[in-house]
């Protein structure tokens, strides 16, 4: 019964303010109302979940651009070199993200929760759109998934560069954005985008020669549940890879035996705290032999389930969903 006092007072104190429009009636409830060992409680909860956000966002660009850029650049790359080069990454991402926190003050009227909503809304649907039609739809091709990706980067980034360019406005400042461009909410925007993706995924796919079932055992949907041999599209290239690997290792065991030999200085104090800051020994295990590689890819894991968990589990997941849609809805 307080909540709609909260929130019309909220806006009457902070009107004199540009961002302060915001309803802050969560937080008044959190400082006001809740006792002091609740506070803390809601202050570490909302503190955790946005490390864990943080964390994961840096995680995956680390992982991203460690084996899927910087592998392409340097093949011969070894296990230590790119743990160094993520966690340089890391540093890196970190510092623009600092750099970042103007956009964010000036972005959804200083709301970093709506900020990365709305960021996420604009660039993540294309992305599960992709992954969903791959698992699911046998027919989806790199094409397809390559132009998906393409066309839906840009009409997200043709929603967020006008927004960032024009302002979210305010109650004080109205947004002078195009209501065809700004008009729908972002969440709304979330769904078009997914839909719009989905279907020129589905469009290019289909216009494009299909993926042979020898590629696709085990990755799709419709036959994950096959015991063929799958043929891997990028075996070439895992190969040359491999073989880049293998010279590095050789190079690397020479290296060490002529280092031995002429009896070269211990490392700087820097260098030595520097490689035990990014976890790294004096000394590297060996890369895997071509049999023992080969023998690993023969220990497939059995994906088939007993009916009966199976079913229980599905039958509590619908369970869950339904209760946690009709407290959504009750408390809302």
């Amino acid at each position: 019964m307080r909540l709609p006092a909260l929130s019309r007072r909220s806006v009457s104190v902070s009107a004199g303010r540009e961002v302060g429009c915001s309803n802050i009636a969560y937080p008044k409830l959190v400082v006001s109302v809740m006792p002091y060992g609740l506070r803390g409680l809601m202050l570490a909860v909302m503190l955790a979940a946005l490390m864990s956000s943080l964390a994961s966002i840096f995680n995956s660009s680390s992982t991203l651009f460690t084996m899927d850029i910087w592998t392409k650049i340097r093949p011969q790359a070894r296990d230590r070199e790119l743990m160094v080069v993520g966690r340089v990454w890391v540093l890196c991402i970190v510092a623009i993200s600092i750099a970042w926190i103007p956009v964010v003050q000036a972005a959804q009227s200083g709301q970093l929760f709506d900020y990365i909503q709305s960021v996420t809304s604009y660039l993540a649907p294309p992305i599960g759109a992709v992954f969903f039609l791959a698992v699911f739809v046998k027919r989806v091709n790199e094409s397809g998934a390559f132009w998906g990706l393409l066309g839906g980067l840009l009409m997200g980034l043709c929603r967020m560069v006008p927004e960032f360019v024009f302002g979210t406005g305010s109650c004080l400042f109205p947004s002078s954005c195009p209501p065809l461009i700004c008009g729908v909410h972002y969440l709304y925007f979330a769904v078009l985008l997914f839909c719009c993706t989905a279907a020129l995924v589905v469009a290019v796919s289909y216009c494009t020669p299909p993926i042979a079932d020898r590629h696709l055992h085990r990755l799709v949907f419709s036959l994950r549940h096959s015991t063929e041999a799958r043929d891997d599209l990028d075996r070439e290239e895992e190969e040359r890879m491999r073989q880049a690997r293998r010279a590095a290792a050789e190079r690397s065991i020479v290296g060490n035996v002529l280092e031995v030999q002429v009896s070269l200085p211990k490392p700087h104090p820097v260098w030595r705290c520097i490689s035990w800051f990014c976890g790294m020994g004096s000394s590297q295990d060996p890369e895997p032999s071509e049999e023992e590689v080969a023998e690993a890819s023969k220990q497939l894991p059995d994906i088939s389930e007993d009916p009966f968990w199976k079913n229980v589990v599905n039958t509590n997941a619908i369970i869950m969903m339904v209760v946690a849609v009709f407290l959504w809805g009750y408390y809302a």
